[in-house]
C-alpha cells in the first residue's frame, strides 16, 4: 500500500511536471487542515508522511518555557519532564494525534487542499518555464473553443489564442495544427496562463528565420516589421555582408522561400523592403509598390513627413482603406502625409496668391465708422480679407465690439464683395468724408470740449455755406430726408445707447 501511494505521487509529479516533494508537502498540509477542522483546536499541528509505511501522522507541538503565557502552544518545564525526562527549556514536546477518526468531511477537505496546492505548484512551474520564451515560435493543436477564444494544446500545457490575436481571414478547426508565437505569460490568469498569437508581427519574423538561412545565421537582419494580420505585412531587411542581397535572400529562387511563408499565413501579402538609415530614402521604399516623386521632412521633432506622388500613383500609395500608408508609417515610425502633384501645385498657388494679393484697407468698407475701424485694427486686423475670415465670436472678443456692431460689419463686408472692391472703395471715401461731424458729435457726447476759436470758425463756415445754398437748404427743410427721420427715431428709441449705437445713428443721419 505504501509503495502504491508513493507510486501515485510520482506519477502525478511526472504528469504535472512538478517535484514529488511538492506533492508530499501538499499532502502533509492537507492532513494538518483536516485535523485542525476535526479537533477544533488552535494548537500548533504538524504532519509527517512516511514513505515506508504510507502513513501520514499528525502531531501537536508545544514549546518548553519557564512561564507559560499561551497554554495552547507552550508547556512548562515540569509538565514537559513528565512526558520526556530529557526535556529542556527551548525544546519541543511532540504528541501524536489520532488520524483514523478524521472521517469523510476531513478527507474531502484534505482532497481540496491537495488539489489546490498541486495546481498552484503547476502554475508556478509553467510560469517559470514559459515567461523566458516570449516571442518563440511553437506548434500547437486546436483543442476547443471558449467563446471567441481558442484553447490550444502545447504538449505540456494548454494555451489561449484570444480573438484579438487571431488572423482576420483565417478559420480554425478542432484538431488543426497551427504555428503560433508566445505573446505573453499571465501569472494571474484564471485559465491557461500562456497567451499565443497568430496576428503578431513577430510570427512573420520567426517564419523568415526558419525559411531563410541567412537570417538564422545573422547575415541578413530583419530591422522592422509592420503587419495587419490576414492582409499585408511589410518587412525591412538589411545585410551585414555587402555581397549578399537581403531582399533576394528572403525571396529565394523563383520566390520559393517567401511563397512558403505566404502559404503558412493563408495568402497574406508580404512586402520585403531594403532598410536604409536615411529617413527620406527609407520612406520612399516603405511606400512600395507606389513610386514616390519626393519626400520632405516637415517636422523632425514630431516626426512628420510629406510625400508627393504622381496623380496616377496616389491611390496605390494610400492603399485599400489607407492600408499601405498606415503600414509604411508603422514601419518607419514617422507620420506620413501623402499628396498628389496636382494637390501640391494647388496648395503652392494658394500660398503664392495669399502672399502676393494686395490687402484691401478697412477704410474701404462703407458704413463702418472710423472709431470702429480703429478698434478692429488695434486687434491686429488690418485688411478686409482678414476681417471676412473671422467668425462672429472672434469679432465679439475685440474690446468695444458688440452684437449689433458685428451685424453691421458683416453687412458692410457683404456689400464690399457683392458690389465690387472699386465701388465699395468709392463709397468708403464718401463715408469717410461724412464721418467728421460724427466724430465731433461723439466727442461732444463724451464730454470733450473743443477750443472756442475752432467752434466759432466752424459756426461762421456753416453760416456762409448755408447762405450760398439757401435754395437747397429750403428744399431739405420742406422735405426732411429718410436718413434724418431714421436717425431721430433711433435716438428716441435708445436714449441711453452705447457709443457704437450713437455712431450708427450719426452715420445714418449723415
Amino acid at each position: 500500500m505504501a509503495n502504491l501511494l508513493y507510486q501515485q505521487i510520482e506519477m502525478l509529479s511526472r504528469e504535472k511536471h512538478i517535484e514529488p516533494a511538492v506533492v508530499v508537502s501538499a499532502i502533509e498540509d492537507a492532513m494538518v487542515v483536516a485535523a485542525r477542522k476535526y479537533y477544533k483546536t488552535e494548537e500548533d499541528l504538524r504532519a509527517k508522511f512516511n514513505q515506508e509505511t504510507g502513513q501520514v501522522d499528525v502531531f501537536s507541538v508545544h514549546m518548553v518555557v519557564e512561564e507559560v503565557t499561551d497554554p495552547k502552544k507552550e508547556i512548562s518545564l515540569a509538565e514537559a519532564k513528565k512526558k520526556n525526562p530529557e526535556a529542556e527549556i527551548g525544546t519541543e514536546i511532540v504528541a501524536a494525534k489520532p488520524t483514523d477518526v478524521l472521517g469523510r468531511i476531513a478527507a474531502q477537505t484534505a482532497k481540496q487542499v491537495i488539489l489546490q496546492k498541486v495546481r498552484e505548484a503547476e502554475r508556478d512551474t509553467i510560469y517559470n518555464e514559459y515567461h523566458t520564451r516570449v516571442g518563440e515560435l511553437v506548434t500547437v493543436i486546436v483543442k476547443r473553443a471558449e467563446g471567441p477564444d481558442l484553447i490550444v494544446d502545447m504538449g505540456r500545457t494548454e494555451a489561449r489564442l484570444p480573438k484579438r490575436e487571431q488572423s482576420k481571414l483565417e478559420t480554425y478547426n478542432i484538431g488543426e495544427r497551427l504555428r503560433v508565437v508566445i505573446k505573453m505569460v499571465d501569472r494571474a490568469a484564471k485559465g491557461p496562463q500562456v497567451i499565443v498569437s497568430r496576428a503578431d508581427a513577430s510570427l512573420v519574423q520567426r517564419l523568415f528565420e526558419m525559411e531563410v538561412p541567412e537570417i538564422y545565421d545573422g547575415t541578413v537582419q530583419i530591422r522592422f516589421a509592420a503587419r495587419e494580420a490576414g492582409e499585408r505585412t511589410k518587412v525591412a531587411v538589411m545585410s551585414r555582408d555587402k555581397d549578399v542581397d537581403p531582399v533576394g535572400a528572403c525571396v529565394g529562387m523563383k520566390g520559393m522561400r517567401v511563397q512558403s511563408i505566404i502559404r503558412e499565413l493563408r495568402g497574406e501579402k508580404i512586402d520585403i523592403i531594403p532598410y536604409s538609415e536615411e529617413t527620406v530614402a527609407f520612406a520612399q521604399k516603405a511606400l512600395s509598390p507606389a513610386k514616390v516623386t519626393r519626400v520632405q521632412i516637415v517636422d523632425p521633432e514630431s516626426k512628420k513627413l510629406e510625400v508627393i506622388v504622381e496623380d496616377s500613383q496616389l491611390s496605390l500609395a494610400i492603399g485599400k482603406k489607407g492600408q499601405n500608408v498606415r503600414l509604411a508609417s508603422k514601419l518607419i515610425g514617422w507620420d506620413i502625409d501623402i499628396k498628389s502633384e496636382e494637390e501640391k501645385r494647388q496648395e503652392i498657388e494658394e500660398q503664392m496668391t495669399a502672399l502676393t494679393a494686395p490687402a484691401t484697407p478697412l477704410t474701404s468698407l462703407a458704413g463702418v465708422g472710423a472709431k470702429t475701424i480703429e478698434k478692429i485694427e488695434a486687434a491686429g486686423i488690418n485688411s478686409v480679407e482678414k476681417l471676412a475670415g473671422m467668425t462672429p465670436e472672434q469679432l465679439m472678443e475685440i474690446p468695444g465690439i458688440g452684437e449689433k456692431m458685428v451685424d453691421k460689419i458683416y453687412q458692410a463686408v457683404n456689400r464690399f464683395y457683392e458690389g465690387g472692391a472699386e465701388a465699395a472703395a468709392a463709397t468708403g471715401e464718401a463715408a469717410t468724408g461724412a464721418e467728421a461731424p460724427v466724430e465731433e458729435g461723439e466727442a461732444a457726447a463724451s464730454g470733450e470740449a473743443a477750443p472756442a476759436g475752432e467752434s466759432e470758425a466752424a459756426v461762421e463756415g456753416a453760416t456762409a455755406e448755408t447762405a450760398e445754398n439757401s435754395e437747397t437748404a429750403g428744399a431739405v427743410e420742406e422735405t426732411p430726408g429718410a436718413a434724418e427721420t431714421a436717425a431721430e427715431a433711433a435716438a428716441e428709441a435708445t436714449p441711453g445707447g452705447s457709443e457704437d449705437d450713437a455712431a450708427q445713428a450719426e452715420e445714418a443721419k449723415s
